[in-house]
């Protein structure tokens, strides 16, 4: 027979009630009261009824999160770290995915947050007044983009574009093309801004090309305008843009990386596997997803505190084997 709430609480020496307290509000009881019943509750296997606490907490002990394509690799591994926090902190998670539109993801906003306590947004894709909104009636945190006062996990787009045109530079490039993703992408205002920034700084010539859809096709079909730019290296907005580059070199017997070097941005578990292995700029995922689990919990409890944070993850150039020493003139 399942343990019930009066079971543990028999146990322990106290009121329903106070079991009730010490284990969803313990900052109402005394600590060894709650110390007591959290004993009892794990000596007798007791789990809390999820409808039953949210009835005296108010809250539904569920997250919900918003991506814009499961079907690209970046989204997976921010998913495991989200999933994975939120199962250490005892809350469910609502998955949905948009498909890249905005639309759905608006829609999908509204319908979510009518049944969890508070949404994570990762790369949203609708307008800013739109996030504001929903921001303002919901508690909400959105990764990889960065709108106002939203609390915000993202990267270090910028640097990690300094990281690769170092690399480059360093290896004695001196003309190098971008392949852009979505213009109206807010990872790739930052990473324009940072690669222009750094090839300025470097005194290297840099050839901007596309934008291009962030897909594997939008890569195969940025090769040809990339090798008519007479390049020596390429930066791809994305991991999979280059895994697209990379085929299409090949297919025109173009060697990688003895004619043209490639970086991607990401390091997708694919860019260590394919030949040649692609140098990268790693973005920790599983981390964003995690530290975005902490900053919306964290905002549930103290919206005063955690109303405005914005956190930013470093990044790490992988160097692998697409890159090398240009071409000889």
């Amino acid at each position: 027979m399942a343990v019930t709430i009066k079971d543990v609480a028999r146990a322990a020496g106290v009121s329903p009630s106070t079991v009730c307290r010490a284990l969803s509000t313990p900052d109402l009881v005394r600590a060894e009261t709650g110390e007591r019943v959290r004993r009892a509750a794990t000596d007798l296997g007791y789990s809390p009824n999820r409808a039953a606490r949210g009835l005296i907490t108010g809250r539904t002990g569920n997250l919900g999160l918003i991506v814009p394509d499961l079907g690209n690799p970046f989204f997976p591994g921010v998913v495991k770290g989200i999933q994975a926090r939120a199962r250490e902190a005892d809350h469910a998670l609502f998955l949905a995915d948009t498909d890249e539109d905005p639309a759905a993801e608006t829609q999908l906003v509204r319908t979510l947050a009518k049944q969890v306590d508070g949404l994570i947004l990762c790369s949203p894709r609708m307008g800013e007044q739109e996030l504001r909104s929903f921001a303002a009636e919901t508690p909400l945190v959105m990764l990889n983009r960065r709108v106002g006062r939203i609390p915000a996990i993202t990267f270090a787009n910028v640097d990690g574009m300094r990281q690769a045109v170092t690399h480059l530079t360093a290896l004695g490039h001196r003309r190098i093309a971008y392949v852009a993703g979505p213009r109206t992408s807010w990872s790739n205002r930052e990473r324009v801004r940072g690669l222009r920034a750094a090839t300025t700084a470097a005194g290297v010539e840099l050839v901007e090309i596309g934008p291009v859809q962030p897909q594997y096709d939008g890569g195969v079909a940025a090769a040809d305008p990339v090798l008519a730019a007479g390049v020596t290296a390429v930066i791809a907005y994305n991991d999979v843009i280059a895994l697209g580059l990379l085929s299409r070199f090949n297919a025109r017997g173009i060697t990688v990386p003895a004619a043209i070097s490639v970086i991607g941005f990401d390091d997708i578990p694919l860019a260590a596997m394919v030949h040649p292995s692609l140098t990268t700029v790693g973005l920790p995922m599983e981390s964003c997803g995690r530290a975005g689990v902490d900053l919306l919990l964290g905002l549930l409890q103290d919206p005063a505190r955690f109303g405005a944070t914005r956190r930013e993850l470093g990044t790490q150039l992988m160097v692998r084997g697409s890159t090398g020493p240009p071409p000889p003139a």
